[in-house]
């Protein structure tokens, strides 16, 4: 950790946590809207976002489910969405070294807003006030607007007849593409929308999700290649020196 001259004052860390999770907490209105729109029940789609909270999970369950997919596929493509959370968690134990009764309660708000707030932290106290105020705050108003955006769906009714079938994919790409930065990253975005949608037609619904998965191998391999003579190519920094 850096030194404490370089720590951040609590108050600006509480500010910026709670600037991310009121930003992104309101966009589980359109989760609402979409999975009541998909046919879920109201206690459905609360309950996936007060048990699995992480959105682009959410948002890939309803979709594939929306879309006529099976429940198994449907799981599978949400399933793989989340297991990057596994890895922030490796991650976040190291740097918040939280009580070990806290660890399971933690572990329910590791998601993409909390982990991208605590690594940007320069001390531990202003990681875990980051990490906390972060999750609680988009815990909380991600639950509120969920309930509030399916119980609107139901008002409306036909949601589709309104276009609002397209609010869970808008805010997904919103997210997804700022955090886009490298050529890689984009490469990757871009094949995968390339597989998910040209095998849509002709796997079932839910199936293209997870085939659009392999875009991340096949990019890095596609790098590794291109980067592979460069590197043999390169002039020894020994042979330089002599």
């Amino acid at each position: 950790m850096s030194a404490e001259g370089t720590a951040k004052p609590d108050s600006a860390v509480v500010r910026d946590a709670l600037g991310v999770g009121v930003a992104v907490g309101l966009s589980g209105f359109a989760f609402g809207v979409t999975s009541a729109g998909s046919g879920l029940g109201l206690l459905q789609t609360c309950a996936l976002s007060l048990l699995v909270f992480t959105g682009a999970s959410q948002f890939a369950l309803v979709g594939a489910l929306a879309a006529g997919g099976s429940p198994f596929t449907a799981a599978a493509g949400a399933f793989f969405l989340g297991v990057r959370n596994a890895f922030y968690g490796l991650r976040l134990s190291q740097l918040l070294a939280l009580p070990r009764v806290l660890r399971p309660l933690a572990a329910q708000w590791v998601i993409d807003e909390t982990t991208a707030v605590t690594l940007a932290q320069p001390t531990r106290r202003a990681a875990r006030i980051g990490f906390t105020v972060t999750g609680l705050s988009l815990y909380l108003l991600w639950n509120l607007t969920t309930l509030l955006g399916a119980l609107g769906a139901q008002a409306i009714g036909d949601t589709d007849a309104w276009g609002l079938d397209a609010a869970g994919p808008a805010v997904f790409l919103a997210l997804l593409a700022p955090m886009l930065k490298t050529r890689t990253e984009r490469a990757v975005a871009g094949l995968a929308v390339v597989l998910g949608l040209g095998l849509l037609p002709v796997l079932p619904a839910g199936v293209p999700v997870l085939v659009a998965a392999l875009a991340a191998p096949v990019a890095l391999f596609v790098q590794s290649r291109r980067l592979g003579p460069a590197r043999r190519t390169a002039p020894d920094a020994t042979e330089e020196g002599r």
